[in-house]
């Protein structure tokens, strides 16, 4: 099994510990109601959201994918910290065995916040990826980020 790294940061001018709320504490809610065509419901199929949970992504119909399953495996909210595994899913596909996400929010000096994330894409035998391998994923998840970022700017009391 070989390991692909990438490490990604993404600047807003939403606070952080509103964007960590959003994206990773309330997300399971926050997401499908954003992006219904494409993410019909989001569920803990194991746990409440802490670590060890096991939180489930199923996919609106005409989606190339069904769904898929993470597992949180630290969630540190003081810290606004979160390292999840995508470990089931069609979106694996057959190169990939599992993808390691370590995402961290920090403060910016203009209020609003830089999020720094870290995926380890681990494949399946000696399979090694490219960039183009995983860009339409890394596209995707930047386009909910940003789906994610609009709303909180055109609904600042939510989260507050």
């Amino acid at each position: 099994m070989g390991v692909t790294s990438y490490t990604q940061e993404f600047t807003t001018p939403v606070a952080p510990a509103k964007m960590f709320k959003a994206l990773i504490v309330d997300s399971h809610n926050l997401i499908p109601k954003l992006v219904p065509q494409s993410i019909k419901s989001i569920e803990f199929i194991e746990g409440d959201g802490g670590a060890g949970s096991i939180k489930q992504t199923n996919f609106s119909e005409g989606s190339h994918f069904k769904q898929l399953k993470h597992k949180i495996d630290a969630l540190d909210t003081q810290n606004l910290m979160c390292k999840y595994t995508l470990i089931e899913g069609d979106v694996l596909g057959a190169k990939l065995e599992s993808v390691v996400y370590e995402v961290k929010f920090e403060a910016s000096s203009d209020g609003g916040c830089v999020c720094k994330m870290t995926s380890k894409y681990h494949s399946k035998g000696a399979i090694e990826l490219k960039e183009d391998d995983i860009k339409a994923g890394k596209d995707k998840a930047m386009g909910l980020f940003k789906v994610v970022e609009a709303h909180l700017l055109s609904n600042p009391d939510v989260y507050a």
